[in-house]
């Protein structure tokens, strides 16, 4: 028996490429003050990527990782959580970030290589941003694991990309969410590249979503370019999980539309007709589309949203740009609980040449 005729993974899609409605909508869109939310969010965080892109290229920030084209996922993601709940984001999840009341000015000092950028007050008990590849995906297991000992009605929302789906440290998490009924969402970005590799050859699974199956945890598939689809879909899961009814995986289908970062060239590797295919999906155009069809969006708010987005970003980068240096001192003094004598040393060193002194 072939794995597609076992194991039926449902999808789900409300809105065309161009914005159209493919089926009857949910009651909850009649509050068109959400839709224009999710909008006014993606835009400001597409403008906000671009110029952390343009801020690497100008020797100002390092190596960055775009969310260009992916917006959706993430922002409906946080949009959705409650301030106790916890995300645990992975390296493309700028928009997420921002919603969840992050400064882009903390995520552009991260970047910029000083952690002082994922410990603002902003940050509450949500966790930094993961580089590693499906670590987080243990980390999200913990917390869950915390809220369900301390009988919180809290849920734990950890996302990943597709590449992180191939890692033992995913599997090892959904085995435990689903022995322990844990109250987690899984979110897969399935941007269609882990780093150079395309979906096609990375798995040999016909979803990713599937491997929650194993595990016993419902799974499903969402248009990631869909903010529709992706309110349904995770939505139901942050419920499910809050209730006490355990975790969800959900494989949002989306694509790259930038490098996997500032350090990659996707032209070495992509085909240029792929690209341009994808730009008709992307998922700003398709709810700006939705939004003027409906006479709720016009050519004025545009420009208004983007006049404000382009203050907005002025001020962060601004602020970012005149963040004072760290200590010399910092880099010495979270290391133990009690500094050991070398290091001591090394620190009066430092110090001095730090301050123009000798040895």
């Amino acid at each position: 028996m072939k794995a597609k005729e076992y194991c039926h993974i449902p999808y789900i899609r409300y809105l065309d490429d161009e914005g159209e409605a493919l089926q009857q909508l949910p009651a909850w869109t009649e509050n068109h003050e959400t839709l224009i939310d999710y909008y006014r969010a993606m835009v400001i965080a597409r403008a906000g990527d671009a110029k952390a892109v343009a801020l690497q290229r100008t020797g100002q920030m390092g190596t960055y990782p775009s969310s260009l084209g992916q917006e959706a996922i993430s922002t409906v993601c946080c949009s959705l959580l409650e301030k106790d709940d916890v995300l645990i984001p992975y390296y493309r999840d700028l928009p997420g970030l921002m919603k969840r009341g992050i400064p882009l000015s903390d995520v552009l000092l991260y970047w910029g290589g000083d952690e002082r950028g994922s410990a603002g007050k902003a940050w509450g008990k949500d966790f930094p941003n993961c580089v590693p590849i499906a670590t987080q995906a243990g980390h999200a297991a913990g917390v869950a694991t915390a809220f369900k000992i301390r009988n919180q009605h809290h849920v734990a929302l950890v996302s990943m990309g597709d590449g992180a789906t191939s890692k033992g440290d995913f599997t090892e998490a959904l085995n435990l969410a689903g022995t322990w009924q844990l109250p987690i969402v899984f979110i897969i970005n399935n941007n269609q590249w882990a780093i150079s590799v395309p979906r096609k050859i990375q798995s040999g699974a016909p979803t990713l979503a599937q491997k929650g199956v194993s595990a016993g945890l419902p799974s499903i598939q969402v248009d990631g370019n869909d903010v529709i689809a992706l309110h349904e879909a995770v939505s139901s899961a942050i419920n499910q999980a809050r209730s006490g009814k355990g975790a969800t995986v959900i494989e949002a289908i989306t694509y790259r539309l930038g490098d996997h970062t500032t350090a990659d060239d996707a032209s070495r590797y992509r085909e240029s007709e792929e690209l341009q295919e994808a730009w008709g999906r992307e998922p700003i155009k398709r709810l700006r589309n939705f939004l003027y069809h409906r006479g709720l969006w016009d050519e004025e708010k545009e420009q208004q949203l983007k006049r404000e987005a382009t203050e907005l970003i002025d001020s962060e980068v601004k602020r970012y740009l005149n963040t004072p240096l760290p200590e010399v001192s910092d880099l010495f003094d979270y290391h133990y609980a009690q500094m050991p004598a070398q290091l001591e040393k090394q620190k009066r060193q430092a110090l001095a040449k730090a301050n123009g002194r000798a040895h």
